[in-house]
This record gives structure tokens, sequence and C-alpha cells, in this order.
């Protein structure tokens, strides 16, 4: 006996194809990680310079910049 509103083995079938494959989607952009770099005025960089001179020897906020430097340089030659 059939049942009217059984769904038929095929498209079940394709359901299930559909979800796992759909796993194995390449993403849109292997280029989205590459961060835009900001560009800094000059008075600006001059001005951020200052207050950093002026903290104490072995501030946090020293390794925060060092890390930050780095990571804009990488951010400079990612491929686009």
């Amino acid at each position: 006996m059939r049942c009217a509103g059984c769904l038929k083995p095929g498209l079940i079938a394709l359901g299930i194809v559909t979800i796992l494959s759909s796993g194995c989607a390449r993403a849109i952009s292997d280029h989205a990680a590459c961060p835009r770099v900001v560009e800094y005025p000059p008075g600006f960089q001059q001005r951020a310079a200052a207050e950093v001179e002026v903290l104490p020897p072995g501030a946090a906020v020293e390794t925060l910049l060092a890390d930050y430097h780095v990571m804009r340089r990488q951010a400079q030659v990612c491929v686009w």
C-alpha cells in the first residue's frame, strides 16, 4: 500500500547528497583574510610616537604595538 504523503526514496537520497556535498564547498575567496591597512597621516604618527616615548619602561603597550606592527607588515604583503 502506498502512502500519498510519503517522500520518494530518490528525493531523500538527493537531499542527503546535497547536505553532505555542501561540506566540501570551497571558500568564496582565499583572499578574504587580507585586511585593509589603514594609512595614518604623518602628524598622527608623530603624535603617537611622542606618546609612546613617555610610557614607563617595559609598558605592556609597547609589546602590543610591536605585535600590531608585525600584523600591519603581514597585511601589506597579503596578496589580493
